[in-house]
């Protein structure tokens, strides 16, 4: 069996897995808030640094494929659209993403010694 995080990439959720997912995280938001919690004191792992990169990647694409609009302004369709050319794009996240690690790796590093860490 998939687990959420596996499942959600390989498609979208139907309702139905939605509703199940929700009530599992609610049964489960005492212990995931205590991981959050011990996770925060941590350093982030070089896995966890490089997904934040290419989510912060992802981000930049989606701002320009979106040209200033937002994403909660677009129907459902229009959302999947979007997704799909994001998806086509994986090469093109992957490279912004490398540019960005050393700048969210200093940021995770400013985070942990209580500075103000860098904006965005």
């Amino acid at each position: 069996m998939l687990s959420f995080k596996e499942h959600t990439q390989l498609e979208a959720l139907s309702m139905q897995q939605r509703m199940k997912a929700k009530i599992n995280f609610k049964k489960n938001k005492a212990k995931i808030m205590l991981g959050r919690k011990k996770a925060a004191k941590k350093l982030a792992s070089p896995d966890q640094l490089k997904s934040r990169a290419q989510l912060q990647a992802r981000k930049v694409l989606l701002n320009k494929l979106l040209k200033g609009r937002s994403k909660d302004d677009l129907s459902f369709a229009q959302k999947h659209e979007v997704e799909k050319k994001l998806a086509m794009k994986r090469n093109a996240i992957n490279k912004i993403a490398k540019k960005l690690l050393p700048k969210v790796k200093a940021a995770d590093r400013a985070k942990k010694k209580g500075g103000a860490g860098q904006d965005d």
